[in-house]
């Protein structure tokens, strides 16, 4: 087995907490996507958003709900 196979097979036997942690230790230590819109899209997005939040247009997601589906993409 390679050293990354190694850390791979030893990070998936972590309990579900902890994968959580490390993933977002990984993904934070990673640049921004190269494909990132420029800043005032990024916030003009986010308004968006809110605003349909804010209206009842879209009905935000339980945590749960979002668990279940991050649980389901992953498989």
């Amino acid at each position: 087995m390679t050293k990354l196979a190694d850390i791979e097979a030893a990070a998936l036997r972590l309990p579900e907490k902890e994968r959580l942690h490390l993933a977002d230790k990984l993904l934070g230590s990673l640049p921004p996507s190269l494909s990132a819109s420029e800043p005032a899209e990024i916030l003009a997005e986010a308004r968006r958003r809110d605003a349909e939040l804010d209206s009842g247009q879209v009905k935000p997601l339980t945590e749960d709900a979002f668990w279940a589906g991050a649980r389901l993409a992953r498989k």
